[in-house]
């Protein structure tokens, strides 16, 4: 089945064109076969009418005193031809005739234009029109028939010339008329190229919906489009409202057993970990399911952004006097959505405010074509060798620095899932401030918009 429209359209104008077309030509064909037969059948008549009224009886015998004046009836071959033929007596013929006798007893097959068909003077056939008459009344009236014909060729060059002609006419009107065919079906498909277009910045979040767009006959289809983005986007905020309710009322309990489980013996307390952390892992994998699959893709500004989370978080390191640096390049956007880069972005740079002793700092730029935004603190850190670690879910610090507390572990691990779910690496490493930097790498756009299976 042929799936496009612009193909679709393109084959059946062709047909369509083609059978009008072919119709036409049928027709112009018969109409001008007939017109130039009829004239052709006229001029026949009108000659046999002519020879006719100058029959004459001298003698008894029929005779022609005058011919028709008609100089192609006097040259031998000369395309006009008539013959006389009398009750027992020599035929008398056209000089255009010249030794050629059209036989009366036997005329020639019909022509299928209503003509009689015979042998003309130069061998070539000629097309004849017969009429019977008779001169004189009762038993000394005399029959005699006329013959009146043309060369066969005059007429079939004429059809021939009219042939090739309308030909040449009809190729060029299929031409004129396939190119508006064509024309008519980019200009009907347009708006749809334009309802794409608009389809696209809707995914990419620079329109919440269709609006108005496109032409009446589509307009149903563009407001159910919209409705359904409408009612997809309170799905949205409900599956959010729900995940975000979910996530702090499982994170206060496990948190609470975690603890609980340190103070059992080490078989124990393995086991209970163990369980504890599996709980957290199917947990965190069904929210980040629940966040991911109902997105609504939106253009983040980072900078915007990242101001924001720094306004908010200043505060809280204020009694501390940490100085907050932010080096973000304000053209940088990526296809991330704002709730999840800012609760990605939040948690890494609430784990700095945590470990920072003077100084954090949030940069954004274009690295080899991709986007690396980084969070860097003059903090402890952490070690190499337990920097994969520190990106598991449960994993905590037991050394955290002195009037720290020790985080749960949650914080990177989700900030890790929410980069991955987009596509993005995140990595831990040195800061150049002496502490832990956490590098998220993106590709332009966003990279993959589809999260990774949870199961």
């Amino acid at each position: 089945m042929i799936r496009s429209l612009r193909l679709r359209l393109a084959i059946g104008a062709s047909v369509a064109i083609c059978l009008v077309l072919l119709v036409v030509w049928l027709s112009l064909s018969r109409l001008f076969t007939d017109y130039v037969a009829g004239r052709y059948r006229a001029e026949m008549a009108t000659l046999v009418d002519t020879v006719a009224a100058q029959v004459r009886v001298r003698n008894g015998e029929l005779v022609l005193p005058r011919e028709p004046a008609d100089p192609r009836l006097s040259l031998p071959a000369g395309g006009r031809y008539w013959q006389l033929d009398r009750d027992g007596g020599t035929p008398l013929r056209s000089r255009s005739l010249w030794d050629t006798v059209i036989d009366a007893d036997r005329p020639s097959a019909p022509h299928h234009l209503g003509f009689l068909e015979a042998e003309g003077p130069d061998g070539a056939p000629i097309l004849v029109y017969r009429q019977a008459l008779m001169l004189g009344e009762g038993p000394d009236a005399k029959r005699f028939a006329v013959t009146a014909g043309f060369a066969r060729g005059e007429l079939d060059d004429a059809l021939s010339a009219f042939h090739g002609r309308i030909r040449l006419m009809l190729l060029a009107t299929a031409a004129v008329l396939a190119g508006a065919a064509f024309l008519q079906g980019a200009l009907g498909l347009l708006p749809l190229v334009r309802l794409r277009e608009r389809a696209a910045r809707v995914r990419s979040g620079e329109e919440k919906d269709f609006g108005l767009a496109g032409p009446s006959e589509v307009q149903p289809l563009v407001s159910e489009i919209n409705l359904l983005l409408a009612e997809r986007a309170t799905a949205l905020a409900q599956a959010r409202a729900r995940a975000s309710d979910l996530a702090h009322g499982l994170k206060t309990p496990l948190t609470v057993l975690a603890q609980l489980a340190e103070g059992l013996p080490k078989q124990q307390r393995d086991i209970a970990l163990e369980q504890v952390d599996l709980v957290r892992q199917r947990a965190d994998r069904q929210l980040q399911a629940a966040r991911m699959g109902v997105e609504r893709m939106a253009t983040t500004s980072i900078a915007d952004l990242g101001n924001k989370l720094v306004s908010v978080l200043r505060p809280v390191t204020a009694e501390r006097d940490v100085a907050w640096e932010v080096d973000i390049d304000p053209s940088i956007s990526i296809d991330v959505d704002p709730a999840d880069l800012a609760e990605c972005l939040g948690n890494l740079l609430d784990n700095a405010a945590k470990w920072a002793r003077a100084r954090i700092r949030l940069s954004a730029g274009m690295i080899d074509g991709r986007v690396r935004i980084a969070v860097g603190d003059d903090g402890p850190g952490i070690a190499e060798g337990d920097r994969a670690q520190a990106m598991h879910r449960g994993s905590h610090s037991a050394d955290a620095a002195p009037g720290h507390a020790s985080g749960n572990g949650l914080g990177l691990a989700i900030s890790a899932d929410i980069a991955e779910a987009y596509g993005a690496t995140m990595s831990l490493g040195q800061s150049a401030l002496g502490g832990l930097e956490v590098a998220l790498i993106f590709d332009v756009g966003g990279g993959s918009r589809r999260p990774r299976d949870p199961a």
